[in-house]
């Protein structure tokens, strides 16, 4: 099976009705193809993994559901292994542990990606041009902001993928920063460019 974007944007659609979760599935993709271009790997591949790793949490929410049944759906429609064991990789409690770069870079990226948005969404013109390390820092810190957000598997992610945490960060918010405007956090026109509290 060919690895294409589209048919798994369509397999995302067909099973994830919430919006944040599309945005969310958009966001953590956009941190994987990156991630992907500094790893020189395929970012196709790592696009995909992060537009799906959530696709069945929709319809299927529970810890004994999700992952396992978006798995058993990649599995039927043809989805290779590789793909699919990140995917189970990616929730600690599956116990399917994190090898390989793309494995890693996904669990590094799921929560952190939610937290960012969530931190841009507060700022004043709801754009991610506000957001640095430091305010995502500080909002890490205060335990009722987000606190669905697993702030261990941030910092835990950062770590096992090998890179510093606040690095980690701004790398993600510069890729988040290209599909600001498809994630509602691209600000108004008259956004103030040097705002960074």
């Amino acid at each position: 099976m060919r690895i294409e974007r589209e048919n798994a944007w369509c397999l995302l659609t067909e099973f994830t009705q919430s919006e944040s979760l599309r945005k969310h599935a958009l966001a953590v993709e956009a941190c994987m193809r990156a991630y992907a271009r500094k790893f020189s790997s395929d970012q196709e591949l790592w696009g995909v993994v992060g537009l799906l790793h959530d696709f069945d949490y929709d319809r299927y929410p529970s810890l004994e559901d999700h992952p396992y049944k978006g798995n058993e759906i990649l599995k039927e429609r043809g989805y290779p292994e590789e793909i699919r064991r990140a995917i189970m990789s990616h929730a600690e409690y599956t116990g399917v542990t994190r090898d390989t770069s793309m494995e890693k870079a996904l669990f590094a990226c799921d929560e952190l990606a939610g937290f960012i948005t969530a931190v841009a969404l507060i700022k004043p013109n709801k754009s991610l041009v506000e957001v640095d390390a430091k305010s995502v820092r500080k909002r890490m810190k205060d335990k009722a902001f987000a606190r669905k957000v697993n702030r261990d598997d941030i910092v835990n992610g950062a770590a096992s993928l090998g890179v510093d945490l606040n690095e980690h960060i701004e790398f993600c918010i510069e890729a988040l920063k290209g599909i600001a405007k498809e994630l509602g956090l691209e600000g108004g026109p008259h956004a103030d460019i040097s705002a960074q509290a």
